[in-house]
């Protein structure tokens, strides 16, 4: 994916499909861990733009981070963006860790289609199984239209009862 928030659009779709068992805060936390390494490999110009991270034992580590330190950060953030106290809202561990490696593997998967220097099983192959399974334009369709889906399941489960989980 050429930006971070594209990965968001199956973040929507996961978080209208499992509710209060995904944290769309964490996902997103995810995202911004994994495109780390390559933002520095832009502005250093030095590397493998998308290297360790970009395998699934990278994603694997990377999500072990992000979920402990997302946890902490998305908290916060709930508790100031609802201006209570910060025992209202807790993240379950369980749902943290599912969330972060949701996150971490789909963005491997999703970059692995779109860009050919992705070496998703990188250390046994340096094979890319995933490129091109479908288009590129194909690929931004797909995390457009899930975001939107996503979010229209989302309101409309939410529309008669409002869920209390901005998780």
């Amino acid at each position: 994916m050429p930006f971070t928030p594209v990965h968001m659009g199956p973040g929507l779709m996961f978080k209208a499909l499992m509710r209060s068992s995904f944290s769309l805060m964490i996902f997103g936390w995810t995202q911004i861990v994994m495109d780390i390494q390559p933002l520095i490999v832009m502005i250093s110009g030095e590397g493998h733009l998308h290297g360790f991270s970009h395998t699934f034992v990278g994603a694997t580590l990377l999500a072990i981070v992000a979920a402990l330190t997302g946890k902490y950060l998305a908290q916060l953030g709930l508790w100031m963006f609802r201006m209570r106290p910060l025992i209202t809202v807790p993240i379950a561990w369980w749902v943290v860790f599912l969330s972060a490696f949701i996150g971490s593997y789909s963005h491997v998967l999703l970059d692995a289609v779109m860009h050919g220097d992705v070496q998703p099983f990188f250390p046994i192959t340096l094979d890319n199984p995933f490129l091109r399974w479908i288009s590129v334009s194909a690929l931004h369709k797909v995390c457009l239209y899930s975001g939107l889906v996503g979010a229209g399941i989302y309101y409309a489960m939410n529309w008669k009862k409002p869920e209390t989980d901005w998780r």
